[in-house]
């Protein structure tokens, strides 16, 4: 079953940048090879900072929305409390 992940990167200028992916490394590289989101492209390198995993592509993208709509004080929150697991 494929994987669908919500993730965080922060860019180099310290902004955060959130999106929904099948597969992370490959998403993170493409952020920092600039074949990545627009905004992305010009604040490289980004690093991953967060991520959840979900079954199915509507709970990721319905995520990823939530996470847009929170501050940056909360965001940061949800960045500190959360245990990431190395991929």
């Amino acid at each position: 079953m494929k994987r669908n992940y919500t993730y965080m990167v922060k860019c180099s200028d310290g902004t955060l940048y959130t999106g929904w992916t099948t597969d992370l490394e490959h998403r993170v590289k493409a952020h920092n090879d600039g074949e990545g989101a627009k905004y992305t492209r010009s604040r490289r390198p980004v690093e991953l900072v967060y991520y959840e995993e979900y079954a199915t592509k509507a709970e990721a993208m319905k995520r990823e929305y939530s996470i847009k709509q929170l501050t940056r004080k909360q965001k940061e929150k949800l960045i500190e409390n959360k245990n990431m697991c190395t991929i």
